[in-house]
């Protein structure tokens, strides 16, 4: 998730947010937003891998896919 990617979210879900950089009157600074969409990214990641983790695959398919999940945190 890029830094447009959630300044655009930011923008969805609240149209207070109308510029790309946040003012010292802002009541949630640019890096809090960035870290939120970081923790809410990651624990997502995690469910959709557990799903993989409960498939009915081939051990090795499931782990395969879960990794590849996972890792997409590390992009």
């Amino acid at each position: 998730m890029t830094r447009d990617d959630i300044i655009r979210m930011a923008r969805e879900a609240d149209p207070g947010f109308e510029t790309d950089t946040f003012h010292a009157e802002s009541l949630v600074g640019m890096e809090a937003i960035e870290r939120f969409a970081a923790l809410v990214a990651a624990a997502e990641r995690e469910a959709c891998a557990k799903v993989a983790d409960d498939m009915t695959l081939p051990d090795w398919v499931n782990e395969q896919i879960a990794t590849a999940i996972r890792a997409r945190g590390q992009e």
